[in-house]
């Protein structure tokens, strides 16, 4: 019984086969065809012009040539079946499904993009669903059943312990790169695997896991087992996956040019506390306190745009609540930016014969013992009784200076008047040779005070200056309850937290020269080391010992 004549599309699919490299009897177990029958053809396509040699880009030559030869036209045949046209990329699409994670959708879309496919995707869909005469349809199917079991990586595995084992291994170095490669080179590019083995190795724990995951995913061990080994969640695994397949490696073994977040740029950190510093009366708003969306609505007319998130999380993460923030980082001064303005321009123009110094107390603070972190034995634990005797009481009155960063202080028995005339007259005979001094201290009553005010306007007077040799004074007060601006309370915090916290002196005596020690050393250090305040934390200083109307000098720990 003689061979009815083939369909137009197994022409099409026979043709196709053989041109893209397939041989004969490959073919022939393909498709189900007679050799014979598939020698006959090809010997009649070639008088066409079809030939292995020849560089085909559409499908729709396959179609007319099929159709010449079937029907001995000459003339192509516009409208062909959806699934005629389709058959041609059986080999495309085969070789597509075959990559991990490849479904009919994926397919499609490279079909379209790269290979100028016309047909809608329920057209081919359909051709997918009826493909039942070769093994394309099954592929498909398969693929998509493996996927959508999620404890499945992009295969089977039936062994655990082999599984667990491989990871282990992989983990430990205890795998060459010729084997990986030798294992994964049909699924990763060379150079993808080298990357990622490197990776495994020497990187850090995140960049290894990402680097692991990847490779045991390739293997098919199963996503379960792979998150139970790193110990990651297996939405991270399947992210980093696809990470890799739309970025590329470089964006799984680093991070490098990813983008800095908004609350940990030093510009918009800046920013919010020179706001929070300033109330909000200098901005034009008829508030006593901040709130987020005022601080929001300034950086945005500053071209800073933020959402309160943000500032919510710079302020946390600067060890302050809101809440307490609007209370202690609030100055209620109305001259505010003017004082802060005038004190930035002395510094920024300070001459070689100039200084300027940082006034302030700190205390009265009495001599008992403090509590506070130590370290202790096992079992043990400090006790600070909650009533003491104190053993005295000592207050600190001190100058820091802050283009050379030392600091004059002594001991004083009250905060008044005579004792900021007492300071002002040490730090004129002390910087005699200076043209002029500057004076920056807190709005306490005492250092406005009127007799304080006569004392400076007498040492500037002709007659003093031409009878004793000393420099001009002049007084550039901090804005009221700013105590946060006051860099010498960054020193006064370092002193506390290594001097008086913790400690048990048995007099004020000791205390005294613990404390004076200390300053000692600071000044030592800072004479040996030139540089100007700020620039550097010595000792145990909580916060830069530098003027800035975004810094927090104050500690509110250890004052």
């Amino acid at each position: 019984m003689a061979r009815k004549m083939l369909r137009e599309e197994e022409i099409v699919e026979m043709l196709y086969q053989w041109h893209i490299g397939s041989a004969i009897s490959q073919v022939n177990r393909y498709l189900g065809i007679d050799r014979k029958t598939i020698r006959k053809y090809i010997k009649q396509a070639e008088i066409y012009g079809f030939s292995k040699d020849l560089e085909v880009h559409h499908y729709n030559y396959y179609f007319q040539l099929a159709s010449n030869i079937q029907n001995g036209l000459k003339a192509p045949i516009d409208n062909a079946p959806s699934y005629i046209k389709t058959s041609a990329f059986n080999g495309t699409i085969e070789n597509l499904i075959s990559k991990p994670y490849m479904k009919a959708k994926h397919v499609y879309r490279i079909l379209k993009k790269d290979y100028n496919y016309t047909l809608s995707y329920s057209s081919f869909k359909r051709y997918i669903n009826s493909s039942s005469s070769n093994h394309l349809g099954n592929n498909i199917r398969n693929e998509t059943s493996i996927r959508k079991n999620k404890n499945t990586g992009f295969g089977f595995s039936d062994n655990f312990e082999k599984d667990r084992l491989w990871l282990q291994k992989l983990s430990q170095g205890k795998f060459s790169l010729n084997e990986i490669r030798q294992e994964l080179l049909y699924y990763i590019p060379s150079d993808d695997i080298d990357k990622l083995y490197n990776c495994s190795l020497n990187k850090s724990l995140r960049y290894r896991n990402r680097a692991i995951g990847i490779l045991a995913l390739y293997k098919g061990i199963p996503q379960n087992s792979i998150a139970e080994h790193l110990l990651i969640p297996k939405s991270s695994l399947v992210g980093h996956f696809e990470l890799y397949i739309n970025k590329g490696v470089s964006h799984i073994i680093s991070d490098k040019g990813k983008r800095q977040l908004k609350h940990e740029n030093q510009i918009y950190i800046d920013k919010v506390f020179s706001i929070l510093h300033s109330p909000p009366s200098s901005f034009g708003f008829n508030r006593t306190s901040w709130r987020q969306r005022d601080i929001q609505k300034i950086m945005s007319d500053n071209s800073l745009t933020v959402s309160r998130h943000v500032i919510k999380r710079i302020i946390v993460n600067s060890g302050y609540k809101y809440r307490k923030a609007r209370t202690v980082l609030t100055s209620t001064d109305p001259d505010y930016m003017e004082k802060v303005q005038k004190i930035k321009n002395i510094l920024s123009n300070l001459g070689a014969k100039e200084k300027f110094f940082s006034i302030d107390e700190y205390g009265p603070f009495s001599v008992k013992l403090y509590g506070g972190k130590s370290l202790v034995p096992p079992g043990e634990t400090k006790i600070v009784p909650q009533w003491q005797k104190s053993r005295a009481t000592l207050i600190i009155t001190a100058a820091l200076e802050l283009s050379t960063n030392q600091i004059i202080h002594f001991y004083s028995k009250s905060k008044n008047t005579a004792e900021m005339i007492r300071l002002l007259n040490i730090l004129t005979d002390k910087y005699s040779e200076e043209e002029c001094i500057y004076f920056s201290w807190d709005a306490a009553s005492w250092h406005a005070s009127k007799e304080l005010y006569k004392r400076v306007d007498e040492i500037n007077s002709k007659d003093y200056r031409e009878k004793t040799i000393s420099p001009i004074v002049k007084l550039a007060p901090l804005p009221a309850c700013a105590q946060f601006l006051n860099v010498i309370e960054s020193v006064f915090s370092g002193m506390a937290r290594a001097i008086i916290h913790n400690s048990d002196y048995k007099s004020d005596d000791d205390c005294k020269s613990a404390i004076d020690r200390y300053f000692a050393e600071r000044n030592e250090h800072f004479q040996d080391h030139p540089q100007r305040a700020g620039n550097k934390i010595w000792g145990k200083e909580r916060a830069e010992a530098m003027f800035k109307d975004s810094n927090n000098c104050k500690d509110p720990k250890y004052r």
